[in-house]
């Protein structure tokens, strides 16, 4: 049996957790630039009627004791940010006249 990473509450999201729940944002763009529009158009569809409900749930925690599942919520919705600027903006996975461009954090915020 897989364990789960998300809340009961977001158990219909759970297909897209393994792809999405990432830690840190340079793995997030790299899974935006691997996947494919249609794959990533699945997960925004899923998860963006879900992203009040998710930061609802997560404002219930104060942020230094969010338990494991609420942090995958969390970075979940951090995902949909990267990947709605591929399906909302620029209709592709890399942003349109970017060259080889890219942005390399030196710190991450936390959770």
């Amino acid at each position: 049996m897989t364990q789960t990473m998300l809340p009961a509450a977001f158990a219909d999201l759970e297909p897209f957790a393994r792809a999405w729940c990432l830690p840190v944002e340079s793995e997030r763009y790299k899974q935006r630039l691997s996947k494919s529009m249609a794959e990533m158009q699945a997960f925004y569809d899923a998860c963006f009627p879900r992203v009040d409900d998710a930061i609802t749930y997560c404002d219930k925690f104060p942020l230094e004791e969010l338990p494991d599942d609420a942090i995958h919520l969390l970075q979940m919705v951090y995902s949909l940010v990267i990947v709605a600027m591929a399906i909302e903006i620029f209709k592709q996975p890399k942003p349109v006249d970017s060259a080889d461009a890219e942005l390399e954090r030196v710190a991450e915020p936390w959770p």
